[in-house]
């Protein structure tokens, strides 16, 4: 059955948490796909991910790149799953509902957002109402002050 997972960043930023978050579903040996809402902020972590850390960086590809089939992690702003993902992280209040009214399965949905952003809490808050109206089964995890995260809900 299909997880889907509603983070809250509180302490620390998207562009500090995601990776992580990446990183670890590759470890897992899953795919992953990252959808955004704009193509302006599809470049900018298209960018990002090469550089976050001195000591690595996190592969990736977007259709730009070409080969998308073989990406561990896919960074669009649509519906598509051309890495046949096990798990898709949303961002930047991309709605969850359009991919699953398309047919997406996933092992993991992951809806991250930005509780220090009002307009990205209020988002968050109507894709939990939407998808709980659908009898789908939704966690809620908050960030704890060190970067960890603690299951509320």
């Amino acid at each position: 059955m299909m997880e889907i997972w509603f983070y809250h960043l509180t302490a620390q930023p998207l562009e500090k948490a995601l990776p992580i978050l990446l990183e670890r579903s590759i470890e897992r040996g899953w795919t992953a796909v990252v959808q955004l809402s704009t193509q302006e902020r599809l470049s900018a972590l298209d960018a990002f991910l090469w550089t976050y850390a001195d000591e690595t960086f996190l592969a990736h590809g977007t259709a730009a790149d070409g080969d998308a089939e073989l990406q561990h992690v896919y960074l669009t702003t649509g519906p598509e799953n051309p890495n046949e993902a096990e798990i898709r992280f949303f961002i930047e209040s991309a709605r969850v509902a359009p991919v699953l009214d398309a047919g997406g399965a996933y092992a993991r949905i992951v809806v991250m957002f930005d509780g220090n952003d009002e307009a990205e809490l209020q988002a968050a808050r109507a894709q939990w109402k939407e998808l709980k109206a659908r009898g789908l089964d939704l966690s809620y995890w908050q960030q704890d002050d060190n970067g960890g995260w603690s299951k509320k809900a």
